[in-house]
């Protein structure tokens, strides 16, 4: 696949869904820990060693992890929805959605549901332009309830990391508050539309949420940040410095992952190659990832 790829259709029964690149942010120092420790804080030294070098990866040398921002748009006839909306002007490589959206003749106008997995700036930041106003003028919002408790109330000033905090904050005070006045909390598992179900998957943060999209027997369940890489998949334990409780973390994933896996789902996670999709297959005692082939990856 080319790099320059910046959308991928496929379907999900008969249901059209169009992945959507909104760019890419570089992770490394000093902005943020090396890859080894961002991702996999709590890894086994010895552990972590082994299964990066089987990767062609240096524990010590890996000092940057390129992490693609890619949302998903699903039309299901009478509605568009979009699952998150990228990072907006977080940095000059991102804020690309609105274009790529363009290139395949779809308008903001045109999509009325945004699904916002949770608050942080590279599922949020695309709400609004810059001034302030809603990228997606007819769109109804759905998050989780306790995800906005969190970013509205205060607590996440509390418990947030000081070194990401500003960064966060900034992002929640201008991305979320314009929303509001058309926003739908969920507050249990819900099918928001038909073949569209809000589950609950805390532990990123306290009201991150996955969504499941069905048709015609075929199922996408799309995981959000619940894992941010392969390994995750292979290792559910091992957790992100960004991760709020790791505890509620891992049980997220052991529910996703076993749901992903009994279902046969295809499976869309944010922040792993484009186009993000790939199944989740039982390996011993754990999973692992196997990247699905799409017309782009194919040629």
């Amino acid at each position: 696949m080319s790099q320059e790829t910046t959308s991928d259709q496929f379907e999900v029964g008969g249901l059209r869904c169009l992945a959507v690149s909104d760019g890419t942010l570089t992770y490394a120092p000093p902005t943020f820990p090396p890859p080894p420790i961002f991702l996999f804080v709590n890894a086994p030294d010895e552990e972590l060693g082994q299964v990066l070098a089987a990767r062609g990866l240096e524990r010590g040398q890996w000092m940057e992890w390129r992490s693609g921002y890619t949302c998903l748009l699903v039309n299901i006839g009478k509605h568009r929805v979009l699952v998150d909306t990228g990072a907006g002007d977080l940095a000059p490589t991102t804020g690309r959605l609105l274009r790529n959206l363009s290139a395949r003749g779809i308008q903001p106008g045109d999509i009325d549901t945004v699904l916002l997995t949770h608050g942080h700036p590279d599922h949020i930041g695309g709400n609004t332009d810059a001034e302030g106003k809603l990228a997606f003028p007819n769109a109804r919002f759905v998050m989780w309830k306790n995800e906005w408790d969190f970013w509205e109330s205060g607590r996440a000033e509390q418990e947030l990391d000081e070194h990401v905090r500003p960064v966060l904050m900034e992002s929640a005070r201008k991305n979320l508050p314009p929303i509001r006045a058309r926003l739908h909390l969920a507050v249990h598992e819900e099918e928001l539309l038909p073949g569209v179900r809000a589950l609950a998957a805390p532990g990123h943060t306290p009201g991150h949420m996955a969504v499941e999209i069905s048709s015609q027997d075929e199922r996408l369940l799309i995981v959000s940040d619940a894992v941010l890489h392969p390994i995750h998949v292979e290792h559910p334990e091992w957790c992100a410095a960004v991760d709020l409780s790791q505890e509620e973390v891992v049980a997220t994933r052991h529910r996703l992952l076993t749901r992903a896996a009994t279902d046969n789902a295809l499976v869309f996670a944010f922040h792993f190659p484009f186009p993000c999709l790939g199944h989740i297959v039982r390996k011993d005692e754990t999973w692992e990832w196997q990247e699905a082939k799409t017309p782009s990856t194919s040629r």
